[in-house]
């Protein structure tokens, strides 16, 4: 699967006291991104959650490059790395315009609501191609 893009504005809420958009923000901003680029393939959280499935961010390594202002449209980019067991590798950025804003690779791990590590869903590594 390519990269999909997910378009973000940025609002009054989203900024501090100095204009820029606060650091925290762009979690929610990627969180977003990764749940459309799921939706996208047709892998929703809520029909993981009846097979008793959900993700944790396991890590997440986050340059931040310039700053986002408020009534700026983004672009989040979702691309994913590689899948395994129970890990998805993804990359992420997010865009004004051509202006690359922020990177971010993270590993997400599949895991039972019940507790626990669980398989990913065949449909989730058939995202990632060798």
């Amino acid at each position: 699967m390519s990269a999909h893009r997910f378009p973000v504005r940025i609002y009054y809420e989203d900024t501090d006291f100095s204009g820029n958009v606060y650091h925290a923000a762009y979690l929610k901003f990627l969180e977003r991104g990764r749940t459309e680029f799921l939706r996208e393939a047709g892998i929703h959280h809520s029909e993981l959650a009846t097979e008793g499935i959900a993700f944790a961010v396991r890590s997440m390594n986050i340059d931040f490059i310039a700053p986002a202002h408020i009534d700026d449209m983004l672009t989040v980019l979702t691309e994913p790395v590689e899948a395994s067991g129970a890990r998805l590798k993804l990359r992420q950025t997010i865009l004004r315009e051509d202006v690359l804003l922020i990177k971010a690779e993270l590993t997400v791990v599949s895991i039972k609501t019940s507790g626990g590590p669980a398989r990913l869903p065949l449909s989730i590594r058939a995202l990632v191609r060798p």
